[in-house]
């Protein structure tokens, strides 16, 4: 019996890292109003355990954009490079936990990731709870 409960345990960490991996990478942002792709991000695990993202290529506006609406350090930095996915933490396969940054209002969310569809589903929420938010759905660059 006491193997069985390791296989199984074995079985669901396997599960769960495999869930994960699938998250990192680079993903295309689309546009809520047009529908069009938007931006790549790049979602990784950083020294500290935790997972980021950030904004690896603009694929509309000027090359230069910055993030006016940004306060604090992220005020006036170059789009491209600024990280909008904070300190996530495993749970279950899916990260939250961390912070998403909307580079169009400068305004800081609590979200959650999972992949859905083979797409990733990154849900920004007012509250922790993730009830009074909304979600986006990336495809993953390939």
């Amino acid at each position: 019996m006491r193997k069985l409960s390791t296989f199984f345990a074995l079985l669901l960490t396997i599960t769960v890292n495999a869930q994960i991996n699938e998250i990192l990478g680079d993903w295309l942002t689309v546009d809520d109003k047009t529908g069009d792709n938007f931006s790549v991000v790049n979602i990784y695990k950083a020294a500290d355990g935790k997972y980021y993202g950030k904004i690896a290529k603009m694929l509309v506006g000027k090359p230069d954009e910055r993030c006016i609406e940004c306060t604090g350090d992220d005020y006036n930095k170059p789009l491209e490079g600024l990280v909008i996915i904070r300190a996530m933490s495993e749970r279950n396969g899916e990260l939250t936990g961390g912070k998403v940054l909307d580079p169009e209002s400068g305004k800081f969310y609590y979200g959650k990731i999972y992949i859905k569809n083979g797409n990733l589903v990154l849900r920004g929420s007012l509250d922790r709870a993730g009830i009074l938010g909304r979600s986006q759905t990336w495809k993953r660059k390939i």
